[in-house]
Protein backbone atom coordinates (compact mmCIF):
# COMPACT_ATOMS: atom_id res chain seq x y z
CA UNK A 1 0.00 0.00 0.00
CA UNK A 2 1.03 3.55 -0.79
CA UNK A 3 2.98 5.15 2.30
CA UNK A 4 0.33 8.29 2.33
CA UNK A 5 -2.36 5.98 2.00
CA UNK A 6 -1.55 3.66 4.82
CA UNK A 7 0.03 7.26 6.70
CA UNK A 8 -3.97 8.46 5.92
CA UNK A 9 -5.45 5.07 6.99
CA UNK A 10 -3.48 4.89 10.12
CA UNK A 11 -4.58 8.54 11.60
CA UNK A 12 -8.46 7.50 10.63
CA UNK A 13 -8.10 4.42 12.75
CA UNK A 14 -6.28 6.30 15.68
CA UNK A 15 -8.98 8.46 15.96
CA UNK A 16 -11.82 5.79 15.20
CA UNK A 17 -10.01 3.87 18.55
CA UNK A 18 -10.77 7.43 20.54
CA UNK A 19 -14.21 8.33 18.84
CA UNK A 20 -16.26 7.07 22.12
CA UNK A 21 -14.31 7.46 24.99
CA UNK A 22 -10.50 8.74 25.56
CA UNK A 23 -7.89 6.80 25.55
CA UNK A 24 -4.09 6.28 26.23
CA UNK A 25 -1.33 5.22 24.11
CA UNK A 26 -0.63 1.48 25.07
CA UNK A 27 -4.96 0.90 25.04
CA UNK A 28 -4.98 2.79 21.35
CA UNK A 29 -2.46 -0.11 20.35
CA UNK A 30 -4.22 -2.98 22.08
CA UNK A 31 -7.56 -1.67 20.79
CA UNK A 32 -6.19 -1.39 17.04
CA UNK A 33 -3.76 -4.41 16.82
CA UNK A 34 -6.76 -6.70 15.44
CA UNK A 35 -7.04 -4.60 12.48
CA UNK A 36 -3.82 -3.15 12.03
CA UNK A 37 -0.18 -3.67 12.73
CA UNK A 38 0.70 -0.21 15.17
CA UNK A 39 4.09 -0.22 17.29
CA UNK A 40 4.15 2.61 19.99
CA UNK A 41 6.56 3.98 18.18
CA UNK A 42 4.37 4.11 15.26
CA UNK A 43 1.62 6.11 17.54
CA UNK A 44 2.96 8.31 19.21
CA UNK A 45 4.19 10.81 16.24
CA UNK A 46 0.52 10.71 14.83
CA UNK A 47 -0.53 11.46 18.47
CA UNK A 48 1.11 14.55 17.68
CA UNK A 49 0.04 15.05 14.49
CA UNK A 50 -3.35 14.79 15.18
CA UNK A 51 -2.82 17.02 18.04
CA UNK A 52 -0.96 19.81 15.66
CA UNK A 53 -4.12 19.33 13.39
CA UNK A 54 -6.65 19.88 16.49
CA UNK A 55 -8.29 16.78 16.21
CA UNK A 56 -7.18 15.82 19.35
CA UNK A 57 -6.71 16.87 22.60
CA UNK A 58 -4.17 15.69 25.86
CA UNK A 59 -4.59 15.51 29.09
CA UNK A 60 -2.98 13.73 31.75
CA UNK A 61 -4.51 11.99 34.32
CA UNK A 62 -2.88 9.84 37.54
CA UNK A 63 -3.19 6.10 36.87
CA UNK A 64 -1.05 4.20 39.55
CA UNK A 65 1.09 6.70 41.26
CA UNK A 66 1.73 7.57 37.29
CA UNK A 67 0.37 10.41 35.30
CA UNK A 68 -0.79 9.21 31.86
CA UNK A 69 -1.62 11.20 29.10
CA UNK A 70 -4.94 10.77 27.76
CA UNK A 71 -6.11 11.42 24.06
CA UNK A 72 -9.66 13.34 23.36
CA UNK A 73 -11.24 13.62 19.99
CA UNK A 74 -12.39 16.85 18.89
CA UNK A 75 -15.51 18.74 16.83
CA UNK A 76 -12.65 18.36 14.00
CA UNK A 77 -11.51 14.91 14.69
CA UNK A 78 -15.35 13.97 14.78
CA UNK A 79 -15.42 15.83 11.01
CA UNK A 80 -12.30 14.06 9.37
CA UNK A 81 -13.83 10.88 10.36
CA UNK A 82 -17.42 11.56 8.57
CA UNK A 83 -15.10 12.72 5.86
CA UNK A 84 -13.59 9.13 5.86
CA UNK A 85 -16.24 7.51 5.59
CA UNK A 86 -18.02 9.50 2.65
CA UNK A 87 -14.32 9.53 1.48
CA UNK A 88 -14.89 5.72 1.15
CA UNK A 89 -17.92 5.45 -0.30
CA UNK A 90 -16.18 7.13 -3.84
CA UNK A 91 -13.70 5.19 -3.29
CA UNK A 92 -15.66 2.03 -3.15
CA UNK A 93 -17.76 3.16 -6.31
CA UNK A 94 -13.92 3.28 -7.90
CA UNK A 95 -13.02 -0.33 -6.53
CA UNK A 96 -16.04 -1.33 -8.02
CA UNK A 97 -15.55 0.31 -11.51
CA UNK A 98 -12.04 -0.93 -11.71
CA UNK A 99 -12.70 -5.16 -10.44
CA UNK A 100 -16.14 -4.66 -12.58
CA UNK A 101 -15.04 -6.84 -15.42
CA UNK A 102 -13.65 -9.74 -12.99
CA UNK A 103 -17.29 -9.97 -11.38
CA UNK A 104 -18.49 -10.49 -15.00
CA UNK A 105 -16.50 -13.12 -15.65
Amino acid sequence: MENQMKRGLLDICVLAAIKDEDSYGYRIVKDLSPYVEISESTLYPILRRLETGQMLTVHTAEHNGRLRKYYHITDSGHERLKQFEDDWKELNHIYEFVTREERHE
